[in-house]
C-alpha cells in the first residue's frame, strides 16, 4: 500500500489508543516519521525543509576535505568505504567525493536509505551507490568513511516526565478532537540517572534509543575496521532537561501532534550521550564543536571568497550561503559536529 492510498495515521492512532490506551511518544514519533519519509521527497523550497548541502556545494566540498585529509594522515588505506545515513538527495555525497577525488580518495559508496523517492534522486547524483537499509550489510572488510548529516535527529525519542507520584513516561492520548502529551501509569523511575530522580516536578528528560544504537555500531565498527565518522546534527554537546520535540511543514513549526505523518518530527541531538557511547566501544572521540566553528577552521570563509572572485555575479548568494552555514543566528552555534576515528587514526582537523 503506498502512502497515497493508505489509511491516514491520524485513524490507525486514534483506534489504537480508542482499543489500548494512550501510546508512547516514542511510538507516536516513529511510525509517524515513517509514514512521512517513505515516498517523498522532504528537501528544498518545495518540501518541508532544507539541509545544509542544499543551501552551498561548500558544506559537502570541505566534508569531502576532511575525510580526505584524515585518509591520508592514516595512510591512505585502500579499499576504504564511503559511508552515508540518510544521504538525501546525494547533494553532500556528489560534492565530498568530487572533492575526494581530486587526491586520489575514491572510495566504494554505501548510503543507509530506506525512502524510495530519495533512492531514485540518490542514484542521479550517485550512479555508482550502493544500498542498505541500515548498518549492519556495510561491509567489514575496510577502515569507514562515515557521514551522518541530520540524521539523528529524526529518530525518535522516549521522554520522561516527573510526576507527583514519581518519574512515568510521556505518552500521547486523543481528546478534545486532537492528539495530547499526557503522563504514563506506569512507574520509570528505574529507568531515570541517579543524579535526576530527585529533581522538581514537571521536569522532562529525553533518550533516543535509536541514536544510541546507530552510536554502538558506528563505534563498534570504528574500533574493528578503522576509519573515521561525523555526525552533524542540531543538538546539545551539554546534559539538559526539557522537551526538544519540534514538527515542521512547509519550512513552518507546526503542532507536533497537529498531523502525525505529514510533517518532520525532530528532536535536539544529545552529543554528550553519544560520545560516552563511543569511547565505550573503543573508539575515539575526537570533540563536538559547533557548525561554525568546524566550517571556518576548515576554510569555508577562504574558499566563500576564491567563489565569489571566480564567479562575481553570484557573490551575494555565496554571501548568504557561507552566513547561514556558520553565523551564531543562523545554524552555525545550534548545529554540531562530532567526530569518530578508529583508535590508532589520526586526530581530526577542525577538532
Amino acid at each position: 500500500m503506498t502512502k497515497a492510498n493508505a489509511e491516514p495515521l491520524t485513524a490507525i492512532f486514534r483506534r489504537l489508543i480508542g482499543s489500548y490506551g494512550p501510546i508512547s511518544l516514542l511510538h507516536y514519533m516513529g511510525e509517524s516519521n515513517a509514514r512521512y519519509y517513505a515516498d517523498k521527497d522532504p528537501l528544498g523550497s518545495a518540501g518541508d525543509f532544507i539541509t545544509a548541502p542544499e543551501i552551498s556545494q561548500m558544506f559537502g566540498e570541505l566534508i569531502g576535505l576532511w575525510l580526505a585529509d584524515i585518509w591520508m594522515r592514516a595512510g591512505s588505506p585502500v579499499p576504504v568505504h564511503y559511508v552515508e545515513l540518510g544521504p538525501g538527495r546525494g547533494t553532500l555525497a556528489r560534492d565530498a567525493l568530487r572533492t575526494m577525488k581530486r587526491v586520489g580518495l575514491e572510495p566504494q559508496v554505501h548510503f543507509v536509505e530506506s525512502s524510495n523517492a530519495l533512492k531514485a534522486l540518490q542514484a542521479e547524483a550517485v550512479p555508482d551507490a550502493q544500498w542498505h537499509h541500515d548498518l549492519a550489510s556495510v561491509p567489514t572488510d575496510a577502515p569507514l568513511l562515515l557521514v551522518g548529516n541530520e540524521f539523528l535527529d529524526a529518530l525518535p525519542v522516549r521522554q520522561l516526565v516527573k510526576t507527583a507520584e514519581g518519574w512515568r513516561e510521556r505518552m500521547v492520548d486523543w481528546g478534545e478532537d486532537r492528539f495530547r502529551p499526557v503522563a504514563g501509569d506506569k512507574p520509570m523511575d528505574a529507568a531515570v540517572p541517579d543524579a535526576l530522580k530527585p529533581a522538581d516536578e514537571g521536569t522532562l528528560i529525553e533518550t533516543c534509543p535509536g541514536a544510541a544504537a546507530v552510536m554502538h555500531e558506528i563505534a563498534t565498527r570504528m574500533a574493528a575496521q578503522g576509519g573515521a565518522a561525523l555526525l552533524i546534527d542540531y543538538g546539545y554537546a551539554e546534559p539538559r532537561t526539557g522537551s526538544t520535540l519540534q514538527a515542521l511543514h512547509a519550512h513552518t513549526k507546526v503542532d507536533p501532534f497537529a498531523m502525525p505523518g505529514e510533517a518532520d518530527l525532530t528532536c535536539l541531538v544529545d552529543f554528550t550521550i553519544l560520545a560516552d557511547i563511543a569511547r565505550n566501544e573503543g573508539a575515539a572521540w575526537l570533540g563536538t564543536v559547533t557548525q561554525g566553528d568546524f566550517l571556518r577552521a576548515l576554510g569555508i570563509e577562504t574558499r566563500a571568497a576564491n567563489l565569489s572572485s571566480a564567479a562575481p555575479q553570484h557573490a551575494e548568494t555565496i554571501r548568504r550561503a557561507t552566513d547561514r552555514l556558520i553565523k551564531g543566528d543562523e545554524m552555525g552555534t545550534l548545529f554540531k559536529v562530532m567526530g569518530v576515528a578508529g583508535p590508532d587514526w589520526p586526530q581530526g582537523a577542525g577538532f
